[in-house]
Order: structure tokens, then C-alpha cells, then sequence
């Protein structure tokens, strides 16, 4: 039984008597439990603003969280087949990098030895080729023997494949076959990017020596991003192809969206369960390697619900405040809310939903959607003052 006439830390005037009566005096009206009543520049005070209970489309949601990764295809380590020495290099990690543009020039003797071999492996064949011509025709004619045409054969043969297997040691190195000639030997390769993207990492400097197992650099492409989600082992059955999720990183509040695409097949040894999802839009600060806080949408209902801050917690007990009326004693303007339980379900984008108790009509109901926990606060410093 209780009138508030100030908000918070102001004097509060209060009111003892049975409910729905008046003192003997009859200078005061008694507050049902349940009704928190201001006057109204405690009301704007408090900021109090009202809206309406509406159905709104939200979903159930599982906290995850996970790291940022690129699929193989979009990683790429670079090396150099045949090894040498880094003549000239111009990268650092970070650099944007297209197809076909150069990250290195290599020097190495075996450029030399190798172009010369596959040079005069070509000539000997041109010669070979000629021979087995003429012997095939003359062994026609009846001229020349079996035999004869046999070693003339396998030599021309036999150079066919020296010539290829040259052909692929030199693209291995990253020289063009078509391209040799005796006069353009040359003993250095032009290492190109195989893919565009950036530069993620640099292991080399002008003058290094390298072997064919050194990486030298690692390229990255972030035009495809999927996120790699760790679950909890009973969670599982809760994630489906298809689901929307929504992630955040470095503790921004910038929201991003991916999809999940593809669920794993089987528990790791710590009982958690990996989900992949694809990153939905190109976000320059998403990049490889990056830990995120995600959330999966498992399912989606209409359902009545307010914005969260209209519902407040009280006693383990959770409630909201509704427009009663407004009056006025004595000259001064007053407004009455009421105090409803509700129980809350499901929360998501700032919205929360409700169950309100039975008979409760929800049409044309106006509730406090801002400053509601300022009118609880008012009402338990009431309350421990209450008679």
C-alpha cells in the first residue's frame, strides 16, 4: 500500500491502511502491492516510455565459439622446386597480390645445365626424327633390314622421352620450353604468385640460399572465408545445413553473417563437434586465423515479445509494468503502472519473449519499455519501507 512521490534516492511519502479505503483522516488513498505510482515529472525523470506487446519472428540460439579459416584451394605455400639464391625480392606480409605477379627472381647453375640438356636433347631429336624417316622408307624399298630399323626406332624413341621429361623439369623450375632458344639461355626463374589474394607470410630475403623444401611464401585469397565452430558434444543434433549464423570478432559490436554448410562427421577426443560455415558477405576486417563469438539460429517462431528492457527481474521473479491511468489528488498530476508477471522464453536481437498470465489481454495494452528498471528500483525501495 504504497504512493511514490519521488523517484529513487528522493523522499518517498507512505501510505498505511487496507486496500481500496481511506484513513481516518481520509487524506490519503492506500497503493495496492502491485502499483507503483510517480508524479509526472518523476515520470519524465525516470525516462519511462511505453509501447506495445507485438508478435515478432524470433529464433533459438546456441552460443559458439570458433576461429576464421579459408578453404585449401584459397591457401597456397610457395617454393622453389629446384632451390639457388633469392637475386631480388620487393614483398612484405600484407602485400596485395594479383595472379601471375612476381615475388621473386631465383638464380641457380642448375637453370643452365638443365636448359642446355633440353637443347641438345631437342637437336639430337631433329637428327633422329630424319633417320627414322629415311630408314622406315628404305626398309620399305626392301634397302635396309629389320634390325637396322629397330635401333633407329628405339634411339628416335628414346630421345621422345628424354625431351618430355626435360620439358616438365624445366615447367617444374618455372621455364618455358617453347620459349629457349641457344640464344636466351638464361640462369635465373621469375617465381609468380598462383593465385591473388595477399601476402600472409615472407621467408626469404635478397641473397638467401633456398632448397626445394623451404617455404618461401604463403599467399592467401579472403574472397572465401568459412568459419570453423566448435560445439559441445550434446549439442550436435541441434545444427543443420542451412542455419544462419551470426559472429562477431575482436570484440566488436559489428554484426557478420555466414551460413552453415556442412556438419562433422564425428566427436573429437575432448567430446566437442565441429560445424562449418560460409562467411556471407566480404568484410575486410574478417581475416584467417581470427577467434570469433558466434551464434547459430536453430529455429524461428512468431511469438508475443518486447524489447528486453521492458522486462525486468525481481525475487527470481520476472515482470513488466503497464500503463494503469493517470490522475490527480490535490491539485498534482499522477500516473499509475501496474507490476505483471510474465515468464520469459527465448531472447535474441535485443528482443525477448513473453508469456503473459492467463486472461490477460494484450490489445491495446500500453507497457513500459524504457525506464522500467527505474520504476523497479523505486518499487522495492518502497517496498522495504512499506508499513
Amino acid at each position: 500500500m504504497i504512493r511514490f512521490t519521488s523517484l529513487l534516492l528522493l523522499p518517498l511519502v507512505i501510505s498505511c491502511g487496507k486496500s481500496g479505503s481511506k484513513t481516518e483522516t481520509g487524506s490519503a488513498e492506500v497503493i495496492p502491492d502491485s502499483i507503483v505510482e510517480l508524479r509526472f515529472d518523476q515520470v519524465k525523470l525516470a525516462g519511462v516510455d511505453t509501447g506495445t506487446i507485438d508478435l515478432r519472428y524470433l529464433s533459438n540460439t546456441l552460443k559458439v565459439s570458433g576461429k576464421v579459416a579459408v578453404p585449401p584451394q584459397n591457401f597456397v605455400t610457395v617454393s622453389a622446386p629446384l632451390g639457388g639464391f633469392i637475386k631480388t625480392t620487393n614483398l612484405i606480409p600484407g602485400n596485395p597480390i594479383v595472379k601471375g605477379q612476381t615475388l621473386a627472381v631465383i638464380e641457380n647453375q642448375e637453370f643452365v645445365n638443365l636448359e642446355e640438356s633440353y637443347l641438345d636433347t631437342k637437336n639430337k631429336l631433329e637428327y633422329a626424327a630424319a633417320e627414322f624417316k629415311r630408314h622406315s622408307e628404305l626398309y620399305k624399298e626392301e634397302v635396309y633390314s629389320e634390325m637396322n630399323l629397330q635401333q633407329v626406332t628405339t634411339d628416335y624413341k628414346s630421345l621422345k622421352v628424354q625431351l618430355a621429361a626435360l620439358e616438365q623439369k624445366l615447367a617444374l623450375a618455372g621455364l618455358d620450353s617453347k620459349a629457349l632458344s641457344e640464344d636466351n639461355i638464361s640462369r635465373t626463374v621469375t617465381l609468380t604468385s598462383p593465385i591473388s589474394g595477399f601476402v600472409k607470410t615472407v621467408n626469404v630475403n635478397a641473397g638467401k640460399s633456398v632448397s626445394s623444401a623451404d617455404v618461401l611464401f604463403e599467399i592467401v585469397n579472403t574472397d572465401k572465408l568459412y568459419l570453423e565452430l566448435t560445439l559441445f558434444e550434446k549439442d550436435a543434433s541441434k545444427v543443420a545445413s542451412g542455419q544462419k549464423v551470426r559472429f562477431f570478432i575482436n570484440n566488436e559490436t559489428e554484426q557478420h553473417d555466414a551460413e552453415v554448410y556442412q556438419t562433422g562427421r564425428s566427436v573429437d577426443a575432448d567430446k566437442t563437434y565441429k560445424v562449418y560455415a560460409l562467411v556471407q558477405s566480404g568484410c575486410q576486417n574478417v581475416l584467417p586465423g581470427m577467434y570469433v563469438n558466434a551464434t547459430i539460429e536453430l529455429s524461428g517462431r512468431k511469438v508475443t515479445a518486447l524489447p528486453s528492457d521492458a522486462v525486468v527481474s525481481f525475487d527470481d521473479k520476472d515482470y513488466i509494468f503497464t500503463f494503469l491511468r493517470n490522475k490527480q489528488e490535490k491539485g498534482v498530476d499522477f500516473t499509475e503502472y501496474r507490476m505483471v508477471e510474465v515468464h520469459k522464453g527465448i531472447t535474441e536481437g535485443g528482443f525477448t519473449e513473453i508469456t503473459v498470465p492467463a486472461g490477460f489481454v494484450i490489445t491495446g495494452v500500453k507497457v513500459v519499455v524504457k525506464g522500467a528498471y527505474n520504476l523497479l528500483s523505486a518499487k522495492k525501495n518502497a517496498g522495504e519501507m512499506a508499513c
